[in-house]
């Protein structure tokens, strides 16, 4: 039979649901340590939490009440040393607390004064006798507790050492305990900062200086042809940049223009059918160069600030090397083909998926030795294709395998799926996940999908909000204009640490085939052509818009957080208002940082609007006037907690405002 410890402690946090997995977090990231402590009657106790970093160092914080009436206790801790730390939650008889308050009642009160009196000088002999409390401190308790035994002392000289700032300073740094509560061992994953934050740009590197030759056929570009738009990437101010497989594309079955049956001659096909009598997953197309090539290419976006994620499916197409050495892997239907992919009312005949089920270790192996294999060419963020197709056990098993050799590595979770496997996946390892964001385009849409992101799931899943994919171009964009880029963009870059654009955005490509929800042309398959600098000197480009968000995200530590949001309210049902911030004990840059964001969701309209601040969120106390700075205008205004706003979706639809610190 299990006991209740003295001082119950229940409901810790950062944990996950079941307890299987462990709680996550990424260097420099606030996580708040919560936990339910109580105790009957009406004597205070106090919550410490215990950590170890992952060398070993111990440290002790103490927690705050939330006064939420619910015994909830919390602090904010931003580990930094990347690796597996452990922690548990210490509660006590906070002594001095329970002495403080009820000498405060009955001294003022005249209730037992010299019962108090003696009471409070006892518990400051106890704290003089301790040696490791430094001397002056220790003097100044011992002349306390002289002070409350001697009878020239009135009442009111009493009460004031009792409400002495200085000399509670002294029990909450180290406190007076007893009734101490052990509470169990608990881990936290930490891992390295771009597994949490960062500036995603895609792009296939095949269109990158492809260029159309007399016959009507098109010659594809190379890593080195691709090379040369790297800096335009990096200056944007993306830090990651992402590439869809750069394999050996199958020839079976090939898919043409828009996902048709019918090729044409010279039509490249998608990169997701991977593998030909070229080669398979640990080969480079030969359109695009070498190996050699490649390992190239990933130095010179390193050069540019950039790191290089790589597009990991585990798929084949039906003339990969795989089908003929290893049929077992696949799926055999009763009429002896190989069925290929399917996903309602898609069918991708130029793909067949993998059957995990009859050779699971020689399936592992394989997979094991590719992603090592591009290890080994300096790829350290995988972007895993339609991981809810494959059992979660694999990828719990080689995330696992990969993380314990290498665990700078991060994997992206390209799960456009249930929320259940969406979260099982984050479980079971991936550092991100796609979510739903692109189709989260309304202000009480996003309210509840940014809320929940940061406060229900934040211990184990990271988004990546994605504004738009090959695969995905929503109604709000095909019909919202340019104004809908904006916002998506505004939102996507400040509602998360986390966040990247597919190549196009910036030139507003808003045409679907028809029926869909994907870009007419699609540039799966077949060859894009992009005049980048023209429509910039034209002013057609997104380019300096994306490139002032991340300016913005470089500049304020409080968007490179992901729990740290609070969602504040506005009279207008298209103003979505969210805070972002961080304070200056725990901001790396030693000073306060808080950004509010204002955005008018309907992209067709002007709004103008009272919005509603809880000021307190950043530490302003209600009625205040604070200063804000808009990021993106440069303007200056006085605002409090009720502020007129007019956002003109034509014009600027999003306000990105930074608090002022008073000076």
């Amino acid at each position: 039979m299990t006991v209740t410890p003295r001082i119950p402690i229940v409901l810790p946090s950062p944990s996950v649901p079941g307890g299987h997995f462990r709680p996550s977090a990424f260097a420099g990231e606030l996580v708040p340590f919560r936990t339910t402590a109580f105790r009957e009657g009406h004597d205070r106790i106090g919550v410490h939490v215990r950590l170890y970093s992952p060398s070993g160092d111990e440290s002790l914080h103490r927690l705050h009440p939330l006064n939420d009436g619910f015994d909830r206790w919390e602090t904010t801790i931003a580990p930094l040393e990347q690796g597996v730390w452990s922690f548990r939650f210490e509660a006590f008889s906070d002594d001095f607390a329970t002495w403080e308050h009820a000498a405060d009642l009955k001294i003022a009160a005249g209730v037992d004064p010299a019962v108090m009196r003696e009471l409070g000088a006892l518990l400051f002999d106890r704290a003089v006798a301790e040696k490791s409390r430094p001397i002056a401190e220790r003097r100044r308790l011992e002349i306390a507790a002289h002070t409350l035994r001697d009878p020239a002392t009135t009442d009111a000289a009493a009460l004031q050492l009792v409400r002495d700032p200085s000399i509670a300073a002294y029990f909450a740094a180290r406190p007076l305990t007893s009734l101490m509560t052990l509470g169990a061992s608990h881990e936290l994953l930490v891992e390295r900062e771009r597994a949490g934050v960062g500036a995603w740009y895609e792009f296939f590197p095949r269109s990158e200086g492809a260029r159309r030759l007399k016959d009507g056929t098109v010659k594809s570009g190379t890593f080195r042809s691709a090379a040369r738009r790297l800096p335009a990437v990096a200056g944007m101010g993306f830090d990651v940049l992402y590439l869809p497989p750069i394999h050996p594309i199958g020839r079976l079955n090939r898919k043409g223009p828009n996902n048709s049956l019918d090729t044409r001659p010279g039509d490249p096909g998608s990169p997701w059918a991977i593998g030909s009598d070229e080669g398979g997953h640990d080969a480079v197309h030969p359109d695009l160069g070498t190996l050699a090539d490649f390992r190239a290419f990933v130095r010179a976006a390193r050069a540019e600030g950039l790191e290089v994620a790589l597009d990991f499916a585990l798929q084949a197409a039906p003339d990969h090397p795989w089908v003929t050495a290893h049929p077992e892997w696949f799926t055999t239907l009763p009429d002896g083909s190989i069925a290929y992919a399917e996903n309602p009312p898609k069918k991708y005949q130029d793909i067949y998926p993998i059957n995990f089920d009859n050779d699971p270790e020689g399936i592992r192996a394989e997979a094991l030795r590719i992603v090592r294999h591009w290890i080994a060419q300096g790829v350290k963020i995988f972007r895993v294709d339609n991981p809810h197709t494959k059992p979660l056990q694999f990828w719990e098993w080689l995330i696992a395998t990969v993380s314990a050799q290498d665990p700078d590595v991060v994997f992206l979770a390209e799960a456009f799926t249930r929320p259940a496997p969406l979260q099982g996946l984050a479980l079971a390892g991936f550092q991100q996940s796609y979510t739903y964001f692109t189709w989260r385009n309304t202000k009480i849409e996003l309210e509840e999908f940014l809320a929940g992101l940061a406060h229900d799931t934040a211990d184990f899943l990271r988004p990546n909000l994605f504004v738009n994919t090959p695969d995905i171009l929503t109604e709000y964009l095909q019909y919202g204009g340019r104004p809908a880029y904006k916002i998506r963009a505004a939102i996507a870059a400040t509602g998360a640490p986390t966040y990247g654009v597919y190549a196009g955005y910036e030139l507003y490509e808003n045409v679907a085939r028809p029926g869909s929800e994907e870009n007419i042309d699609n540039e799966k398959y077949e060859y894009k052509f992009r005049d980048w600098d023209a429509a910039e000197a034209r002013g057609d480009s997104l380019a300096p818009y994306l490139r002032r968000l991340n300016e913005i995200r470089r500049d304020h530590p409080a968007l490179g957080q992901l729990r740290n949001l609070t969602v504040h309210w506005s009279d207008d049902d298209a103003i979505l208002v969210y805070s972002k911030t961080i304070s200056a004990e725990l901001s790396p840059t030693g000073r306060a940082d808080t950004i509010i964001v204002v955005a008018n969701v309907d992209p067709h309209s002007v709004r103008q609007t009272m919005v509603h601040l809880d000021t307190r969120a950043w530490g302003v106390a209600p009625g205040e006037p604070f200063e804000v700075e808009e990021l993106l205008t440069g303007q200056r205004w006085t605002w409090a907690d009720h502020n007129f706003v007019k956002l003109d979706a034509f014009h600027e639809p999003v306000h990105i405002l930074h608090v002022k610190e008073s000076r």
